[in-house]
């Protein structure tokens, strides 16, 4: 959603500008409320007329996994005092974006139709380190319907070594 890109982007930037001591700590207290702002319930319940911008903080500030350090908790009251909670998972992925660019970083999403091993996981990263000339963060996830193989995306790039890939690619040579 274009809007909510251009909304989420100053606070991203604004945040990346005064957090680059600590940019691994600031987004991940910053994920966590990304996640805790992702609850439709809650949305709704910050948007209620009968509900003060104290409740909406203590709600939020309640079901997170860790406390929020003081920089979390002057962001957080800005983005209520602002009514811009609906934007904060945008400012983590664009926050996110920022932090990989200064450290030549990028996540890498490694989709697997069976459970990869440590060894296996480091020696298939280390290809796709070279493959996408990065530092790679990888997060696996498994998915059956690969039938085997892989599937990589780093950002917009998409590496699909996957069975069903290359039957769909012979299904569309036969049919051509």
């Amino acid at each position: 959603m274009a809007e909510l890109a251009t909304i989420a982007r100053p606070y991203a930037e604004a945040l990346f500008a005064v957090s680059r001591a600590d940019l691994a700590g600031t987004q991940s207290w910053l994920d966590g409320l990304a996640g805790a702002a992702g609850s439709d319930a809650l949305l709704q319940f910050a948007a209620s007329p009968k509900v003060n911008a104290d409740q909406v903080f203590e709600l939020i500030s309640g079901v997170l996994k860790t406390p929020l350090p003081q920089p979390g908790v002057n962001f957080l009251r800005m983005v209520i005092d602002n009514e811009r909670l609906q934007a904060l998972p945008e400012v983590a992925r664009q926050f996110r974006q920022l932090a990989n660019g200064a450290s030549g970083t990028a996540d890498a999403l490694i989709e697997s139709a069976f459970p990869i091993g440590e060894g296996e996981l480091s020696a298939l990263v280390a290809t796709l380190e070279q493959r996408f000339g990065r530092k790679l963060r990888a997060t696996v996830q498994l998915a059956p319907e690969l039938i085997g193989g892989v599937r990589v995306a780093v950002g917009d790039e998409v590496l699909d070594t996957s069975v069903k890939a290359r039957l769909e690619q012979m299904k569309m040579a036969l049919t051509a």
